[in-house]
């Protein structure tokens, strides 16, 4: 069964219509062989030049290799060719149906359509080759040379362009199925990255209110009187749960800090700083008004840091690629949520990084607290991301 998330799963679901879609080419082919053969055949028995043995026999070796004249277009080329002359050189007055000039014409652009760059070249010359010694041989003069030359090399010509054309486009469909490939890994790379932040940002948070909790637990054991025995039991076991927790958490989150030490003795960002990062995309070139709409509520510390990490990732991509624009961020405290709104009036691209992961990021952040992400072009220009996110028992 195909999985909806991974292309190559149903790029693999494709694979047999594709291989019979393969396989048809050859039963046209040997269908066209064999009504090419019956045509030969009727023609040579119905007509009285030359010995009819003979030319039927040539008949059915000019006509019959077609049927293989893609898989092997040189071999082909070769008999049709050899045949033709063979009946040259042993009866040069009998007449060559015109079905056999189909034939030759046929193997003639299939060998430059279907075989190698350098045999395609060969079978040409070949062809050429037959082709005059078999003319000379009937005793044709100089304008059916011309003639069969002519007619011969267009159809080769014809066939080594499109021949070159499908290679041209076999060579792409490659490209795009390595490209596609390599924006899948990417991707794939970017959201776990992305898991692997959030994982760090939310266990700063609940590692801060745990060792709130041990500390108050701590406190209030303190301050007991003498005679709360088992109320200062249960402290001690609050204080002790929470001290092992967070050193198991802290062992745990250990593996992604180990090369962001920085980020670990940095204080967490909320939506307190925006007017620091705001400042900052201005400095680095990108105008940014900051609007908020309705009454400020404290938010949970997690919705806060996800609010901030996605206002700094829509502005970020703003800055990179929606050119010479102005950007407008606009906080709404509504009821029970908190949405984010990152406009831009640019001329620029989607609004992410080059293979969006960025909004691939952002949606992870969304979605661990049950929100909603819409991101898109606006009809008056520019771009415009809006991010809904829960705020559940904030309030």
């Amino acid at each position: 069964m195909p999985k909806r998330t991974s292309r190559g799963t149903v790029r693999l679901d494709v694979q047999l219509p594709l291989k019979l879609a393969r396989s048809d080419p050859f039963l046209a082919d040997a269908a066209a062989a064999a009504a090419l053969a019956a045509a030969a055949e009727i023609e040579v028995w119905t007509s009285a030049s030359g010995s009819t043995a003979l030319r039927a026999i040539v008949a059915a070796l000019t006509t019959l290799p077609l049927a293989v004249r893609r898989r092997a277009p040189l071999a082909v080329l070769a008999l049709v060719m050899g045949s033709l002359l063979g009946q040259s050189v042993v009866d040069p007055h009998a007449d060559v149906p015109g079905v056999l000039v189909v034939a030759f014409l046929l193997a003639a652009y299939s060998v430059a359509a279907h075989a190698p760059r350098n045999v395609a070249v060969g079978g040409g010359v070949l062809g050429i080759a037959a082709l005059s010694a078999s003319t000379h041989l009937q005793g044709g003069g100089v304008g059916n040379y011309i003639f069969a030359s002519a007619l011969f090399g267009a159809l080769w010509i014809a066939g080594f362009a499109l021949r070159s054309r499908r290679l041209r486009a076999e060579e792409l469909e490659l490209h795009a199925s390595a490209l596609e490939l390599d924006q899948e890994a990417r991707a794939r790379t970017a959201v776990a990255e992305e898991r692997a932040r959030i994982a760090r940002d939310l266990h700063d948070v609940v590692a801060h209110s745990m060792s709130v909790i041990v500390v108050q637990a701590g406190a209030e054991r303190l301050a007991l009187p003498e005679g709360a025995g088992s109320t200062r039991d249960v402290l001690q076991s609050i204080e002790s749960t929470g001290r092992q927790a967070l050193v198991e958490m802290r062992r745990l989150v250990e593996l992604l800090r180990a090369d962001d030490e920085q980020l670990a003795l940095a204080p967490q960002p909320s939506l307190a700083h925006l007017d620091l990062l705001i400042q900052q995309l201005r400095e680095a070139g990108l105008p940014v008004e900051l609007r908020v709409e309705g009454e400020p509520v404290g938010v949970p510390p997690g919705v806060d840091l996800s609010a901030y990490r996605i206002v700094q990732e829509a502005l970020t991509n703003a800055l990179k690629h929606a050119g010479p624009a102005r950007a407008l961020v606009t906080l709404r405290y509504l009821p029970e949520a908190l949405e984010l709104e990152v406009a831009d009036d640019g001329p620029g691209g989607d609004g992410a990084d080059g293979g969006g992961h960025g909004l691939a990021g952002m949606r992870e952040r969304v979605a661990v607290f049950g929100g909603v992400l819409e991101s898109g072009r606006r009809a008056e220009g520019g771009y415009r991301l809006r991010a809904t996110l829960p705020l559940g028992g904030a309030r």
